[in-house]
């Protein structure tokens, strides 16, 4: 009997350690998981945040940070720039597309065709304001019509700054530090002068016009397969530059002044 007591005093005694050690065990097991966990979460957290990061960091063009509408002032214009309103962006596109023809096509001069609807209206006007007269009815209500100030103190004050910005800008390439921008704006003018030689300036506006209604809205839609294109473009363009560089413009003479600044 006492050895049965023994036996089973013992037996009992090891089925305590066993659970003692299984919950040492399982404590273990739950803690290195939920350290696991912990772990697992900052790392989880950048690859959510990942796209946005990803998103930033796509090259857009002009290196421009803000979308395109802001681009453009973000205002009225933008709004009719980019169509956001179709029935005002297609009336002035038509309004715009009228004078040329009126002009170009049909080959109205500025001065006789402005003559010519004021001689129209003029007349159409003093003649139903004298008829009523005669047949008992109300004159013609014509409104007073004024030019407001605020606005065109707001175009005026615009032009004298992008006015004074090309100023500064043709000045710093005349003083001649830079080089690159330079040789872009001589490309630029030349490319102008060409389309200058091929057509008169107001086909020249129109179809600057024209561009401006359909470019951004067609470049806000298909951003983000033209950006690739563009960057390539770009780095190939860098890369011919820099061999450019190197095999002519770095050997050309500097001038003295330069030489001093260095030194």
């Amino acid at each position: 009997m006492a050895e049965h007591a023994d036996h089973s005093e013992y037996n009992e005694e090891e089925s305590l350690i066993e659970k003692i050690e299984d919950k040492i065990h399982f404590d273990h097991f739950s803690s290195s998981s939920s350290d696991s966990d912990t772990e697992k979460k900052p790392a989880s957290a950048p690859e959510a945040a990942s796209p946005s990061s990803v998103k930033a960091a796509i090259w857009r063009l002009f290196g421009r940070e803000k979308p395109v509408h802001q681009v453009f002032g973000g205002g009225k214009p933008a709004d009719v720039f980019l169509w956001r309103n179709k029935k005002v962006s297609a009336s002035v596109l038509g309004g715009a597309t009228a004078i040329w023809v009126l002009f170009e096509l049909l080959e109205y001069h500025l001065l006789g065709l402005v003559c010519h609807l004021l001689i129209f209206t003029l007349a159409i006007l003093f003649l139903w304001s004298n008829a009523t007269t005669f047949i008992n009815k109300k004159r013609p209500h014509i409104p007073e019509v004024h030019l407001p100030e605020e606005p065109i103190l707001e175009i005026a004050s615009a032009l004298r700054i992008e006015i004074n910005y090309t100023l500064r800008v043709l000045r710093e390439i005349a003083s001649g530090r830079d080089l690159t921008k330079f040789l872009s704006v001589i490309a630029g003018l030349w490319v102008l002068s060409v389309l200058g030689n091929c057509c008169n300036f107001l086909t020249l506006f129109y179809i600057s016009f024209v561009l401006l209604h359909t470019v951004p809205v067609l470049y806000e839609k298909y951003e983000d397969k033209v950006d690739p294109l563009v960057e390539k473009a770009v780095k190939e363009i860098k890369k011919q530059y820099a061999v450019f560089d190197a095999k002519v413009l770095s050997k050309i003479p500097k001038g003295p002044l330069r030489d001093k600044k260095k030194a």
